[in-house]
Formats: structure tokens, sequence, C-alpha cells
């Protein structure tokens, strides 16, 4: 294989990587926590599959649409190469630069809280007396984790897909693992006493239960996140129109599968009032089935899926600002590509604004504002596709949506509805979410005047 020119990335991306690429951008330790929030909401096991279907299906409807614009238009830098195509240069950055701020936040957030499992998998003894550097281990755990992925993505393409897939590959044995041993494995008769049980649909009312539903779903389809992860790489793939919709939606339903049998294995174990109970509701499970070796076990299982998570922001989060700076957006110099097609100074950046991020501490608000601004990418994906069915009908689409239009304004009335509940549920964070986006753009701005002027 040649070396790839200066700007240029490499074509060597098929369907594996992007089923990887798909799985591990989605599932992290969100599934190891949510199910016990979502059991919280409703009344009987039976509700609380048929939410994470109702999720599933969601995300799966935004696959199908957005494999359309990935197919069609396969090029790097995610969701800004949709707003810039429908909407101009300058909605196309103000989507851009929100990607990139959002995945690192989100990285940031991902690597401090492998640090936390981190340590706490750590031999005590090797842990000083009293642990007073408990936080500055933890976080040199988390810059630790950030420099390595960095260090395999700088190696070049091969090496991060290679590790995207081995990743990838180990979180699902690790969950199907975990899913064996639920069914598998003697439930202990001698359970814990469980507390009451939810209020049974009867007595519930349909308004109540309405609400129920509405905001299990939300933390549903939080968790189903992260589904459009091939896009950011669209223009390394060698057959970006058959295999793009195929990850994409492979993808999708691979996550969904793996989601359903897990509520089915912790449903298996634990009856439904103890999994609403219960803020870490698998490791209640492995404790039941294997005790405290059971915990230790889930803590090792969240830590392979935030590993593999962190390797697939890493190898994304670059292909924004190439994608930007190719455009002329941001300074030339960040589109630079190296020997072995790693955007190299966009994933710099990236990493030590991510590092950056962790070094400041407490960021709960800015992973505030980060939820809100990964909420509105996907209806901006929706947009861009409306406006360019209109704009450029004559678009060779080697994949076209299914149910169109139908599909993508039942995405864009879900999309929408959840982003002004985020907003209205939190308009402090949704406001400074605003304003980082504005700061974004007005930096942007001054950028260009002064390449105008030199």
């Amino acid at each position: 294989m040649s070396q790839p020119a200066p700007g240029r990335l490499l074509d060597i991306l098929g369907l594996g990587f992007g089923l990887a690429g798909a799985v591990g951008g989605t599932i992290g330790a969100g599934i190891l926590r949510t199910p016990g929030l979502v059991a919280a909401q409703l009344p009987s096991p039976a509700l609380v599959l048929a939410v994470w279907l109702a999720g599933g299906v969601y995300a799966l409807l935004g696959a199908v649409c957005i494999a359309e614009l990935a197919a069609a238009l396969p090029q790097a830098g995610g969701w800004y190469v949709y707003a810039e195509r429908a909407f101009g240069r300058q909605v196309g950055f103000l989507v851009g630069w929100t990607d990139w701020l959002a995945h690192c936040i989100g990285l940031a957030w991902v690597a401090t809280t492998v640090g936390d499992y981190g340590l706490a998998l750590l031999p005590a003894d090797l842990l000083p007396a009293g642990m007073p550097l408990e936080g500055s281990i933890s976080k040199g755990l988390a810059l630790l984790a950030i420099g390595l992925f960095s260090l395999i993505q700088l190696r070049g393409l091969r090496a991060g897909s290679t590790s995207q897939e081995l990743l990838s590959l180990a979180k699902a044995v690790a969950f199907l693992a975990l899913v064996a041993a639920c069914f598998l494995l003697p439930i202990p008769t001698a359970a814990p006493i469980a507390p009451p049980t939810p209020e049974p649909m009867t007595t519930l009312g349909w308004r109540n239960l309405s609400l129920a539903v509405v905001l299990a779903l939300q933390a549903v389809i939080t968790t189903y996140d992260g589904w459009a992860s091939p896009v950011y790489f669209a223009e390394e793939f060698s057959e970006p129109g058959r295999d793009l919709p195929r990850s994409l939606i492979g993808g999708v339903l691979a996550v969904l599968v793996l989601y359903l049998l897990i509520n089915l294995a912790l449903l298996h174990v634990l009856p439904i009032a103890q999994l609403a109970n219960s803020s870490l509701p698998a490791a209640a499970a492995a404790l039941a089935l294997a005790g405290p070796l059971g915990a230790v076990l889930i803590t090792a299982i969240a830590l392979v899926s935030l590993l593999g998570l962190i390797n697939t922001v890493v190898m994304a989060a670059p292909r924004i600002l190439f994608g930007l700076s190719r455009d002329g957006l941001l300074p030339s110099a960040v589109a630079a590509v190296n020997g072995g097609g790693t955007p190299a100074v966009a994933l710099l950046i990236t990493s030590t604004a991510a590092a950056a991020l962790v070094l400041a501490g407490s960021f709960e608000r800015l992973l505030a504002m980060g939820a809100v601004l990964y909420v509105s990418l996907p209806l901006a994906g929706i947009a861009a596709l409306l406006a360019l069915r209109r704009q450029e009908p004559n678009l060779p689409r080697p994949f076209r949506t299914w149910g169109y239009p139908l599909t993508p304004l039942l995405v864009a009335a879900v999309s929408l509805a959840y982003l002004v509940g985020t907003a209205l549920g939190d308009w402090v964070d949704s406001l400074a979410a605003l304003v980082l986006v504005a700061l974004g753009y007005a930096a942007s701005r001054l950028i260009r005047v002064s390449q105008a002027g030199s």
C-alpha cells in the first residue's frame, strides 16, 4: 500500500471495522447501570423489555436515515459533512464544532471513569496508606488511557482499526459471558429480601404510566447513543456505498440483540423490584451468582467496555477537525495526515483537549452540556437528509432511506421531543452549551479573518 498523499486518508476499511465501530461506539458501562433506572420506572418485565426494544427501533430508524447520507457523501467529518452540504459552511461549522466538542467532553468523562474502575481493580497493597493520593492515581490512569490509545492511533489506520475490532470483540464476548452465566449458574435460594414491588399497572394509571415510559425511554435512548460512529470514517471505507449502510444497520441490530439479552438475563436473576432498586444491577446479579468475585468481574467488564469506547472516540474526533480544516474552516495544518493515514495534528489537539478536561477535575456541568450537544446532532442529520432530497434529487444514492419521508419525520419528531425535554429539564446547562457553540463560531470567524488578511 502506497503512502497517503498530504491531506489524504487511506481507504482500507470494510464491514468488519464498521460493525466494530458501531458496537464499540455504543456499548459502554451504561448498560450495566441503565437497566435498573428503567426498571425503577416500569411495573413489569414485559414493559421493561418493550422499552428497550422501542429504543433499539428508534436507533435503527435513525441508522436507516443516516445510511443514505453516509453512502451518498462518503467524506471525513461526520455530521459536519451533511450539514455543510445542505445548509452551507456556517451551519456546517457549527455542527462540526458542536460534534467535536461533545466528543472531547465524552472522552474526558469516559477516561475519568476508566481511572475510577482501574483504581478499584488495583491491589490494596499497591495503594498508599489512607488513600491520600486516590484522586491523583485515578486521574493518572485516565491520562494513561488517553495517551495509550492516542499512540495506537498515531501508528496509523491499520493499528487503530485492528485495536477497535479486537476491543469490540472482547466487549461482545464479555457481555455474552455475563448473559450465559446468568442463565446457567444456579441462583442462590437465600436471596436478599426484595424491597416492595413497583406499583401495579392497574393502579399506576395510564397518565402516570405514559410519563414513566417516556422517562424510561430517555434513559434507553442515551444508552443506544453512539450507533453513528462509522460515519466518521466514511472516506476510509473501500466500498462505502455498500459497507456503510450495512455497518450502521448491522451495528444497531447487534447492539439491540445484546441489550435485550442482558435485560433478560438480569430479570432472570433479580426480581424486578430488586432490579429497580439497584444502582448497578449487573454487579448485583454477579454478586448473587459468584459472590465477591462477581463484583470484580463486572468491574473488569465495565473497564473493557470503556476502553473500547475510548478507542472509538480517539479515532473519530480527529476526523471532524480534519474535515473542517480540509474545507478551509480551520488552519490547513490541522488537515495534516501522517504516513499511516492518521490526521496526526487533529489527534494531538483532541487528546490534549480531553486531557485538560480530565485534569480540570469535576466536570459534571460540562458532561450535562455535552449531553445537550449530542442530542442535537442526529436532528441536524435528519434535517440535512430532508433538505438534500429536495435540493439535490439527482445526487447518486447507493442506499435510500426505507419508508421515506415517514421514517425521517418520525425520527426527527422523537429527537426534537428529546431535545426539548432535555433543554427544559436543565435549561442552565442547555444555555451554557449554546454559549460554547457560539464561542466556537466566533473563534472560527476570527481565524478566517486572520487567514484572509495574511
